[in-house]
């Protein structure tokens, strides 16, 4: 099934300020989660970003937070867990493009419980980190034997806009190049 922008609502979990030094390749995480949010606010496609205890670890990124279209505050992994993620999604969409950080906890929690909730779930491989590749890669192999779809920015860019043609073509292009 390909993604579409009419159906997606683009998450990012945690890419807050004092986790992402400890992020392995932290600084390519954070810059393929703004080319990625980039590409959503062209598409109109909402951004949803979370943050784990900000008051411990800060607050996301200031790009990423220019971006969201809200932020969700959580003491749990799951940003689905009292509910928080889930009710925030607009009820016309059913596919969740995920990115963000911890890999193998929060993001990995997080897609699980979408993918319980009967969201069409597709994570960004380039736009996700841990502190270690082997829990982010064991992460990304056990979502996608969960039944997530694991993904590039340039996969999810041009699914979104389908055809050449498209109006934001040429702009998304040059954030691609």
């Amino acid at each position: 099934m390909l993604m579409s922008a009419d159906q997606s609502t683009l998450v990012l979990v945690d890419l807050q300020k004092k986790l992402m030094p400890a992020i392995n390749h932290g600084n390519l995480v954070l810059a393929e989660s703004l080319r990625l949010s980039r590409i959503a606010k062209l598409l109109e496609v909402p951004v949803i970003a979370t943050e784990q205890i900000p008051e411990k670890l800060g607050h996301n990124d200031d790009d990423i937070a220019g971006f969201a279209d809200q932020t969700i505050t959580k003491i749990h992994f799951d940003a689905c867990g009292g509910g928080g993620l889930v009710g925030a999604i607009p009820h016309d969409r059913n596919q969740v493009i995920i990115g963000g950080c911890e890999t193998h906890v929060c993001m990995l929690q997080t897609a699980l419980s979408l993918l319980a909730a009967g969201f069409g779930v597709w994570v960004v491989e380039n736009a996700t980190g841990s502190r270690y590749d082997n829990d982010r890669d064991a992460a990304l192999e056990r979502l996608q034997q969960a039944g997530a779809t694991i993904v590039t920015v340039e996969m999810v860019a041009f699914e979104w806009m389908q055809h050449c043609e498209h109006p934001r073509f040429r702009d998304v292009q040059k954030l691609i190049k």
